[in-house]
């Protein structure tokens, strides 16, 4: 169980998003309030439509809320406009994304995949490609690092994706139905080591899932239903 006393990374206070205007405006999210400490893993839980991956893309500073404040990792990020200029930089130093279907590049092996998240934050090739091994070894894939995406079966895939996430030591890392593809013991698996990830790594993960099967591996399940958060289950912050 993750410490209720972990610094608070994400702090949401207020969120909503809509679309459009009139008789056509459509409310994706209304007034959310969402706070998540160090070593927690969360999940947002919610029929399709109700505002879920809308929330999680925000988190992202993928989409901008109409209204609201964001903070992350105690900085200021968001109050009706962005607070920081450079959000691909706030991406890659603060947050790790992982997707339902791994996305690695085809052309490139197990290793360079996690290399080039480095590369395009300033590391030298070298000292990538290090950071890459050293990686896939924490995970238990290291054996596999020269291996073409296509090689890789459906768990190592998503244990490379999983490095690709953390190489740049996110404090927040996303993850959009995780475990969807996986069947349940690979989906058991995959959780152990984000919550692993989560405790050693101090950092917070928040999930979107379906994924009913691993429900008990999450601190806290946050219920969406039209756009508002309705209620939660498990320890509170």
């Amino acid at each position: 169980m993750a410490d209720p006393q972990g610094r608070l990374i994400i702090d949401l206070k207020a969120i909503s998003k809509h679309y459009g205007e009139g008789a056509t405006r459509v409310d994706a999210l209304r007034g959310v309030d969402l706070q998540v400490r160090s070593g927690e893993v969360v999940a947002l839980l919610g029929p399709s439509g109700s505002g879920k991956t809308t929330l999680l893309n925000i988190i992202g500073c993928i989409i901008d809320p109409t209204e609201g404040r964001v903070w992350l990792d105690g900085e200021p990020v968001y109050e009706n406009r962005w607070l920081r200029g450079d959000l691909r930089r706030l991406r890659l130093d603060k947050i790790g994304f992982i997707f339902q279907f791994h996305n690695l590049l085809p052309f490139l092996d197990a290793k360079d995949n996690v290399a080039l998240v480095l590369q395009l934050a300033g590391k030298s090739a070298g000292e990538a490609r290090r950071r890459a091994i050293e990686l896939l070894d924490y995970l238990e894939v290291g054996h596999r690092k020269d291996a073409m995406p296509a090689l890789l079966s459906g768990g190592e895939a998503q244990r490379v994706a999983i490095a690709r996430a953390l190489a740049n030591s996110p404090r927040i890392i996303l993850a959009d139905e995780p475990t969807a593809a996986l069947d349940s013991k690979r989906a058991g698996i995959v959780m152990d080591l984000l919550r692993k990830l989560a405790a050693e790594q101090e950092a917070c993960i928040v999930a979107v899932t379906h994924d009913e099967k691993i429900y008990d591996r999450f601190d806290r399940l946050f219920h969406l239903r039209d756009g508002k958060l309705e209620n939660q289950e498990g320890s509170t912050a």
